[in-house]
C-alpha cells in the first residue's frame, strides 16, 4: 500500500526505509537477491534501507530476509512459536511474508520473508521489489520506476504457494543477428557479463530454467563463469533441442573429430559427451537426451528407432557413471527428432 495501514508494516514513512537483516551463511545467491531489493528500495523511496547481518539494538521495525536452515534469527522466531512454517518447510520455491509484532526484545514489528529453498527465498524478495513498482523489465525495457513517499506492506501471511509448473524459463533462440550483435556489442559476446542480466530476469519473472544463445555460441566453452553464475544466481542450466549432454553444438565444431553420427563415430561421441556431464558437475543441470543431425538436420533417412534407443541408453549410462548416482536423480529432457 502507497499509504499507511492499520496493523501494516511500515517499509518506507516519514522518510525512513525500514532496515534489512540477511545471514552471512545463507545462499550467495539470496545475498546477492536482497541488495538488489535493497537498491530497488533505494530506487522507489531515494532512500536506501541499511543492511545489517546481526539483530540491531536501536531500531523498531526491521525486514528478515532468510531461507529455512540458513538464518538463526527465522530460526529463533520459529522456536519462539511467533512464526509456523510446516506449510512451506520442503516444498519447491516457496516463500511466506509475514509481519510479527513483538518479535525480539526492544523491536516493535518484523517483516519475515522465508523461503522454503535458495529460489524460494529470492522470490519472496522480488515479489517485494515488483509490488512496490519495480518492473522485472525495468533494465531490459527502461520501465519506469515511479518515486513514492510511503510504502507499507499490508498484515497477514502472504504467499503464492508452489509452483505448478517446476521449470519455467527462457531459451534464447534464432538469436542471430539482432542479439548477438547487440550483445557483441555491448558485452564483447554471450559472456558472464551479458548473462547475469538474463539471470536476474527470469528469477524476477520467477522462473528458473535455461537454454542459452546456441548458434556460434558455447555456454560452458565461451565463458568458465557463465555456468558458475548460473548455479550462484539460482538459474538451471540445460542444452537446446539439438545439444544433447550439456554441451553446446558448436563445440562440436571446435572440438568433435569425424562426423556427427552415432553409426559410424559412437566411440569419439561418448567421449565427448562424457566430457559435458564432468563438467556440468553437481551444478544444477536438466541434462538433454537423444541427438539429431548436424545442424538440426536428420541424422539418417527413415525413423532409425533402434539407434535412437541405443544413444538414449549409452547416454544415460555415461550420466550414471559420471555421477555416481541413480539415474531418477539426475533431470532430464527428451528431444526426440
Amino acid at each position: 500500500s502507497t499509504t499507511p495501514v492499520n496493523n501494516g508494516f511500515p517499509l518506507f514513512d516519514k522518510g525512513k526505509a525500514a532496515p534489512i537483516v540477511m545471514s552471512k551463511q545463507d545462499f550467495t545467491g539470496v545475498q546477492r537477491t536482497i541488495k538488489d531489493l535493497q537498491a530497488d528500495i533505494e530506487k522507489v523511496t531515494k532512500n536506501k534501507p541499511v543492511l545489517y547481518n546481526n539483530l540491531p539494538q536501536n531500531e523498531k521495525n526491521i525486514i528478515i530476509i532468510g531461507t529455512i536452515g540458513k538464518n538463526e534469527l527465522i530460526d529463533q522466531l520459529v522456536q519462539s512459536k511467533k512464526l509456523d512454517l510446516h506449510d512451506i518447510k520442503g516444498k519447491w520455491e516457496t516463500f511466506i511474508i509475514q509481519t510479527i509484532h513483538q518479535p525480539f526484545p526492544n523491536i516493535d514489528k518484523a517483516l519475515v520473508v522465508v523461503g522454503s529453498d535458495k529460489r524460494g527465498t529470492i522470490f519472496g524478495a522480488y515479489d517485494i521489489s515488483n509490488h512496490i513498482g519495480v518492473s522485472p523489465w525495468y533494465w531490459w525495457a527502461d520501465v519506469p520506476i515511479e518515486t513514492k513517499s510511503t510504502l507499507y506492506i499490508r498484515p497477514g501471511r502472504h504467499t503464492l504457494g508452489e509452483p505448478k509448473v517446476k521449470y519455467r524459463g527462457i531459451f534464447i533462440n534464432d538469436e542471430a543477428p539482432v542479439l548477438s550483435g547487440w550483445a557483441h556489442e555491448k558485452f564483447g559476446g554471450f559472456n558472464h557479463k551479458f548473462y547475469v542480466n538474463v539471470f536476474e530476469l527470469i528469477l524476477r519473472l520467477k522462473g528458473n530454467f535455461l537454454w542459452p544463445a546456441m548458434w556460434g555460441n558455447a555456454f560452458y566453452d565461451d565463458d568458465p563463469q557463465n555456468p558458475i553464475l548460473a548455479d550462484e544466481y539460482g538459474i538451471v542450466i540445460s542444452t537446446s533441442h539439438h545439444e544433447p549432454m550439456m554441451r553446446a553444438h558448436d563445440e562440436w565444431r571446435r572440438y568433435g573429430k569425424g562426423k556427427w553420427n552415432y553409426a559410424t563415430n559412437d566411440p569419439i561421441l561418448r567421449a565427448f559427451w562424457r566430457e559435458g556431464i564432468k563438467r556440468m558437475g553437481t551444478k544444477e543441470s536438466i541434462v538433454t537426451l537423444a541427438m539429431r543431425g548436424d545442424g538440426d538436420e536428420p541424422m539418417t533417412q527413415g525413423t532409425a528407432i533402434d539407434l535412437l534407443e541405443r544413444i538414449v541408453a549409452d547416454q544415460r549410462n555415461i550420466i550414471t557413471e559420471v555421477t555416481g548416482n541413480n539415474i531418477t536423480e539426475t533431470p532430464q529432457v527428451w528431444a526426440l527428432y
